[in-house]
């Protein structure tokens, strides 16, 4: 009872004593694209990405029910580093939701004119790049307007604070109307109520080295997160207990407040509830990160083998070597992977499944309609037949006295063929073998995706080429041959695809350009370079975050240059996160749900070459 009364209270004063608009939330979620189009639009990097922001301690003035409660110690601002965003999860400051939007988009703006965090005087950097804003975009004008004046009807009012702190807020004030006019920030004692028209006061960089990606694991890769799983903590390495000085036996989480590390060894629970770990993580504001040198199963990492040789695939030819795009040091780094070519030499040759021939056969008759049909070619200085028109004309020309050539009096019934070459480029990395439903995988929907998708082209006529990649290192990039250029698609081809399975890692960079080599050496005038893939760019070295997506979009770059038309089906749910500044706004598309794949492809490639 005294607990369930407990309850009661803490929710009641808890609610009393919060200052956020509930009613007016605004998440990020909701306008999570128009703040990525904004920030690039107005030249923030494109390589970004947009994620939740993490509350962070922040001590300022609190009243006396605050206090009671336990609220208002900790805030979420919006701050930037070299590869990523970060806003708020959810914004509830004014009590109106068009101005919480509002909000969103102007501290994407702010962002996109401040340099990543470093050590910047707050208060001079925020009036700085806000009057650039104002200066370059006068549109945004009366949008600063509307939030300045909203924000300082929530500010202290200044007679009733310290003459120090006073004066502090007064130049904050200030400077939130008249961006650069105020130099000095007066000193005071703790922190002043949050701007939140600015970002970050201190970014939450992190202390000391951080955790090597061997040493902490890896990704699965590909796999879309939480606004909660996306947040970052402030954290330092510290050195790992020796496992001899343990002073606890039994634990006594009492001694010792949930945000604090003793370097003391505690016995280890295998029935530890995982959930209220979590919990309690969100909780913490600074993290304190060891290697052990004891490995636990969570740590364990399957891709480190290789399969033996007698169970791999085929190397058809080894040691290609591929550049790499650095974009820290902007440079292309010359040779710096290694690719092997490979086919499967385990793979029969089978029939098209039974549960896909009815979406074969319906598939086919629709691509006989865009299939160029037989017709006569008419002036041809020799053929089947004679073409009456030209004889004609060139009797009446002979009996009228003009000389004319002899040649083109002929026709010929010919087939219809587009100058056309379309390499499918899939994803065969380790996140393809998760499932999308009770009944398939990731892989199982892009296997199924291929056998269509060369169903639906054999009417047409049109050359294609079927490849897959995946990756582990730089040193050792996967490309799997299904069908070249010049293979005919039928039984082993389907063989082939039948035995493809996931692999290990996307290093996309490194196999589109390998695709690009390829289909760079066809004679079509159109050649169509088709990437199928369910994630990111990504791998098990420095191949992640923004270095791999900033190659990634070199190697698109340098295959349109090529004079390669490029274009991108996922089925990431976070893709329009990152794929416009990799493939452009309109070279790409989004599948909300996997299962439609397999018949959305076909009839994309349909879609992409209709014009041809």
């Amino acid at each position: 009872m005294e607990e369930h009364v407990g309850q009661i209270w803490h929710q009641f004063i808890t609610r009393l004593a919060r200052t956020e608009h509930l009613q007016a939330t605004v998440y990020l979620d909701d306008v999570r694209r128009n703040v990525g189009v904004l920030f690039r639009a107005l030249g923030g990097e494109g390589g970004l990405r947009v994620e939740a922001a993490t509350a962070t301690h922040y001590q300022t003035r609190r009243n006396w029910l605050q206090r009671i409660a336990g609220v208002a110690q900790q805030a979420e601002f919006a701050w930037r580093d070299a590869e990523t965003l970060y806003l708020p999860a959810h914004l509830a400051v004014f009590p109106q939701a068009s101005l919480n939007r509002e909000l969103y988009l102007w501290l994407a703006a702010l962002a996109a004119f401040q340099a990543p965090a470093v050590k910047l005087n707050w208060f001079l950097a925020n009036q700085a790049a806000t009057a650039q804003i104002l200066a370059r975009f006068a549109g945004l004008r009366a949008r600063y307007q509307r939030l300045v004046a909203a924000t300082l009807a929530l500010r202290p009012d200044l007679a009733h604070l310290p003459p120090e702190e006073s004066a502090r807020e007064l130049a904050i004030q200030t400077a939130l109307r008249q961006p650069n006019s105020v130099t000095d920030y007066p000193f005071a004692k703790g922190q002043p109520m949050p701007v939140w028209l600015w970002l970050h006061p201190e970014p939450p960089l992190t202390a000391g080295h951080s955790p090597r990606r061997e040493d902490v694991g890896a990704e699965s890769g590909g796999q879309s997160q939480t606004a909660r799983e996306q947040r970052k903590k402030k954290g330092t390495r510290t050195e790992a207990p020796d496992g001899k000085t343990g002073l606890l036996a039994f634990r006594l989480e009492s001694l010792f407040t949930r945000a604090e590390y003793a370097k003391v060894d505690r016995t280890e629970d295998e029935e530890d509830d995982l959930a209220k770990a979590q919990d309690a993580l969100e909780d913490m504001d600074h993290l304190s990160v060891t290697q052990a040198e004891k490995k636990t199963a969570v740590s364990l990492r399957f891709d480190l083998d290789l399969p033996a040789v007698e169970q791999d695939d085929r190397v058809l030819q080894g040691d290609i070597l591929l550049p790499e795009w650095d974009w820290k040091r902007r440079e292309l780094r010359k040779d710096y992977c290694c690719l092997q070519t490979m086919i499967a030499d385990h793979a029969p040759a089978v029939e098209l499944p039974a549960h896909l021939c009815h979406s074969a056969h319906k598939l086919r008759r629709q691509f006989e309609a865009v299939a160029p049909l037989r017709s006569w070619h008419r002036n041809q200085a020799e053929g089947s037949d004679i073409d009456l028109d030209a004889w004609l004309s060139y009797t009446t020309d002979i009996l009228c006295g003009h000389v004319s050539a002899e040649s083109g009096l002929y026709r010929d019934f010919r087939g219809g063929q587009r100058d056309l070459a379309c390499l499918l480029l899939a994803d065969l990395s380790l996140s393809t073998d998760a499932w999308v439903n009770n009944s398939a995988r990731v892989i199982d929907i892009i296997r199924d995706s291929l056998f269509l998708f060369s169903e639906a082209l054999q009417n047409t006529g049109d050359r294609f080429a079927l490849y897959g990649f995946s990756s582990r290192r730089r040193d050792h990039v996967r490309f799997h041959h299904l069908k070249t250029f010049k293979q005919n698609y039928n039984a082993a081809t389907r063989g082939r695809i039948q035995a493809i399975k996931p692999g290990y890692y996307t290093r996309m960079g490194a196999a589109i350009r390998h695709a690009t080599n390829i289909l760079a050496k066809e004679p079509n005038s159109q050649r169509l370079l088709l990437l199928l893939t369910d994630g990111k760019p990504n791998d098990l070295d420095h191949y992640e975050g923004r270095y791999g997506v900033e190659d990634t979009r070199h190697a698109v770059l340098q295959a349109r240059k090529q004079g390669l038309q490029v274009f991108c089906v996922t089925i990431d749910d976070q893709a329009e996160d990152y794929l416009p500044h990799l493939f452009g706004a309109q070279h790409y598309i989004l599948l909300r749900k996997a299962e439609d794949l397999p018949k959305a492809l076909p009839l994309l490639y349909m879609r992409l070459t209709s014009q041809t």
